[in-house]
């Protein structure tokens, strides 16, 4: 009979196995105390791949002497869940274990809710999506909801130490001698994914021949050789994506050059263009603005040089771009004028146009005062000339406060002040 990887054998049975997430599972924490009581409610634990969300969920089932049932939301189908429902009338209640649960049908839904309501089932979903992104709201209304935390590499190195000397689910029979070095690798290399580590680590010890005092001596390249490629996580449509989207522009605004450099090599290395463009393009006029107005054009050539050359080339102009917006100064005072105007039309502050501001070109508007009284600002000196533009209602509101963060927005900013003195 074929044995099962080693990250399966050694998913932890009791709450006392697991490793990491002690914001949840850690003393008078919630999740905690409803296993210690017994007490369970449906839940839904999300978080990246390999972080043990399963895990948790296998250790709830162990610790609390409740029969669980594994099921896949995409792979199984109804039927799987009716059996599910009778072994559950059988026990008395069954925890299912339901991953990929963002992608429960309706008809599935429907059919597991009542025995959600009635707590003969109590669902505990997995998913690497952010559920209240991705989730019914039925059934997410339904559950606790609770966020995992990825592993360090101090926990990741946990982990693969129990399986080198656990014995009976592990490695622990074989001798095998593993370097520092190579346990780090391992540790790092993985992406924070602790399945994808032990994996790897089994796949060393497996294929390294003993030596003459049948130890098997585990060494950096070893390591290296079956754990190629460091594991990186980044799904264009999860909710980390828009994680490292945020952090990239945050790190912009903030000024951070070398925090807005790592965000943009995440970006590249997930092959996403698209949003870095995009990204850019929003930086440049929302966060940068009337500091810089020539940032803007030059982050477009950037944008669009990269476009035209792909990667890896692209990295290049959007790495110009990057540090020039992160070393230019910063306002957002134009958008957020325009915001506040925006709110206050929101709140039903519009009023009529000024009539001497209403459209004349047509015949009997003059009749109707429409146009009249209205002063060309070309026919007065220095083109200027006092007159009313607002609505009553918003007479004399100011919007635009302007920033004093480059020569630019002064220079503005003085012209601006001169005027609006003019019309008090």
């Amino acid at each position: 009979m074929k044995r099962q990887p080693l990250a399966y054998r050694m998913r932890p049975k009791k709450m006392e196995e697991i490793i990491g997430q002690k914001h949840l599972i850690g003393e008078g924490k919630l999740l905690k105390r409803m296993v210690d009581v017994k007490q369970l409610s449906s839940m839904i634990l999300y978080g990246p791949p390999g972080i043990g969300k399963t895990s948790i969920a296998h250790a709830i089932s162990g610790s609390t002497g409740t029969p669980a049932k594994l099921l896949n939301a995409v792979v199984n189908n109804k039927k799987d869940m009716e059996i599910a429902v009778e072994e559950a009338k059988m026990y008395g209640q069954l925890i299912l274990i339901l991953d990929e649960v963002h992608r429960l049908d309706k008809a599935k839904q429907d059919f597991l809710l009542p025995h959600l309501e009635k707590g003969l089932i109590i669902l505990i979903g997995a998913t690497t999506a952010n559920p209240f992104h991705s989730i019914n709201p039925a059934i997410r209304s339904r559950c606790q909801i609770f966020e995992l935390e990825p592993l360090s590499i101090n926990d990741i190195k946990e982990a693969l130490n129990r399986a080198l000397n656990d014995e009976q689910n592990g490695l622990g029979k074989e001798k095998v001698y593993i370097s520092d070095e190579a346990l780090t690798h391992l540790a790092t290399a993985c992406g924070g994914d602790v399945r994808s580590a032990l994996n790897a680590l089994e796949l060393a010890v497996m294929s390294t021949y003993p030596n003459d005092e049948g130890i098997k001596n585990i060494s950096l390249s070893t390591a290296e050789s079956c754990i190629q490629k460091k594991s990186f996580q980044h799904d264009k449509d999860g909710d980390a994506h828009y994680d490292v989207l945020s952090a990239f522009q945050k790190s912009i605004r903030g000024s951070d050059v070398n925090a807005a450099l790592h965000y943009l090599a995440r970006l590249i290395e997930a092959g996403d263009l698209i949003s870095i463009g995009r990204r850019l393009l929003v930086i440049a006029y929302e966060d940068i603005g009337l500091a810089s107005p020539q940032a803007g054009a030059r982050t477009l050539a950037a944008i669009e040089s990269a476009e035209q050359l792909g990667l890896p080339e692209a990295r290049i102009p959007l790495a110009n771009a990057v540090v020039e917006l992160c070393l230019s100064p910063k306002s957002n005072s134009a958008y957020m004028a325009l915001d506040a105007a925006l709110a206050d039309i929101r709140k039903g502050k519009i009023g009529d146009v000024p009539k001497h501001l209403k459209d004349a070109h047509y015949q009997g508007a003059k009749q109707l005062g429409r146009g009249q009284d209205y002063l060309y600002p070309h026919n007065y000196e220095h083109g200027w000339v006092r007159q009313q533009y607002l609505p009553n209602v918003l007479k004399d509101t100011i919007y635009y406060e302007p920033k004093q963060t480059s020569k630019f927005e002064q220079t503005l900013a003085d012209v601006y002040r001169k005027l609006q003195s003019k019309n008090k």
